[in-house]
């Protein structure tokens, strides 16, 4: 499938194509096996006869895996159709999945859960690719959003469905459970996502790598990671927030968690539509609006029903600037080195996601507390938002004027 190729919407692309469906298959699946694991904790952690503590490394992992795999893997299957590369990738993480239900002991799980990430990155980037191909070129970040529905709905349903499996038939149910995903999302993207027309063939490894020293791609690449740090500063640590500031029972933080995964959903599909309308627009405000929001949390989750209210709009604000994000660095690698950008930018988001729960978890132990976390984190969100300004200012600045002496 080639981005220049008729798209299979219809004039307009309103209509949503089947392999669409068939990426955000694949990204349920991928989100769903990366969070269940906080649901299981326990389970494994007496399974398996490790701490708590070293349970929750299984996610510290997954996240590493993600961020080292996406570009060495995306680099790796560079020669591939990207069709080809997607069935690969699924049945990998299908493999992953088996081989997690199979663990007989903690390493062998360690090992399983890294090599399942290891497809993550590498399939959001080159689907992200993929999608945008799918559709007319005015709908290329709404086909982004709707593959990260997947992503959104895992976090909504797929993980606490894998949890509830867990605690009712054991946790390995759960990675068997994910590994029937993996095997259905193989088979639709076999069967739905149009072949390549072998446009990846001619793209050496070298001239995708150079893409990446490309000033805007890396400006980009520094927005998602300081725009997703401040979200996970704040949502990493959203329990003890809730429950020890707004003064929430702990059975009480899974149905507010529910609402953060509305707004989530609803973000994501929005910052897609407005985004492609006008980008640059979207990427600002939107970054502006989680700042914004993260900024306001530092009072609001002292009451509890606006608690409530802005965990749902930090869910929102937040995937509302994915597809915006995403989009951004895919433009500015156009040409050749899309699908390593956009798997690059994957890695960033993991990276911002890694680099915001120490962040928050530094404000806790060593700097003014659980109440400054929110703060904190909307200062990094205007770091990221001060990056897209200056790329913004780089791209549109006019060329220096050139001195013409006229001679007497």
């Amino acid at each position: 499938m080639h981005p220049s190729s008729p798209s299979p919407a219809a004039p307009g692309g309103a209509r949503i194509p089947p392999a669409l469906y068939a990426l955000t298959i694949g990204a349920f699946g991928i989100g769903t096996t990366e969070f269940v694991i906080m649901g299981l904790l326990m389970q494994v952690a007496a399974d398996l006869k490790v701490t708590i503590a070293a349970a929750g490394l299984l996610i510290s992992g997954y996240a590493l895996g993600v961020f080292v795999g996406a570009p060495l893997l995306t680099a790796a299957t560079g020669k591939l159709p990207r069709k080809a590369a997607l069935v690969a990738l699924m049945v990998i993480f299908t493999l992953g999945n088996l081989a997690c239900a199979l663990a007989p002991n903690y390493e062998v799980l360690m090992a399983a859960r890294v090599l399942t990430s290891l497809a993550h990155g590498t399939f959001f980037g080159i689907g992200a690719v993929v999608a945008t191909g799918l559709v007319a070129p005015d709908r290329k970040a709404s086909a982004i959003s709707i593959m990260f529905t997947g992503l959104t709905v895992a976090t909504l349903l797929g993980v606490p469905a894998g949890a509830w499996l867990g605690l009712h038939l054991g946790w390995r149910a759960t990675f068997w459970a994910v590994a029937v995903i993996g095997v259905i999302a193989t088979a639709v993207i076999a069967t739905l996502v149009p072949k390549d027309h072998g446009d990846r063939q001619g793209i050496a490894i070298r001239e995708e790598v150079k893409v990446l020293g490309r000033p805007q791609v890396l400006l980009g690449l520094a927005a998602t990671v300081l725009g997703y740090a401040g979200v996970f500063a704040v949502f990493t640590y959203i329990q003890p927030i809730l429950t020890e500031i707004s003064g929430f029972s702990e059975s009480a933080v899974s149905p507010i968690l529910l609402v953060f995964g509305v707004g989530m959903i609803a973000g994501n599909l929005i910052g897609g539509r407005l985004a492609d309308r006008r980008l640059l627009p979207t990427l600002i405000g939107s970054l502006a609006l989680l700042a914004v929001v993260l900024g306001v949390m530092t009072f609001a989750v002292r009451d509890p029903i606006a608690a409530v209210v802005f965990t749902g709009l930090l869910g929102a604000a937040a995937f509302a600037t994915v597809a915006p994000l995403q989009l951004r660095v895919l433009q500015q690698a156009q040409g050749a080195g899309e699908n390593l950008a956009s798997s690059f930018n994957i890695a960033a988001f993991n990276l911002g996601n890694a680099i915001g729960a120490w962040l928050g978890g530094v404000v806790i132990a060593r700097g003014p507390g659980l109440g400054a976390v929110p703060w904190t984190a909307a200062v990094v969100t205007l770091a990221g938002l001060a990056i897209v300004l200056w790329s913004v200012r780089r791209e549109v600045r006019p060329a220096p004027r050139l001195a013409i002496v006229a001679a007497d």
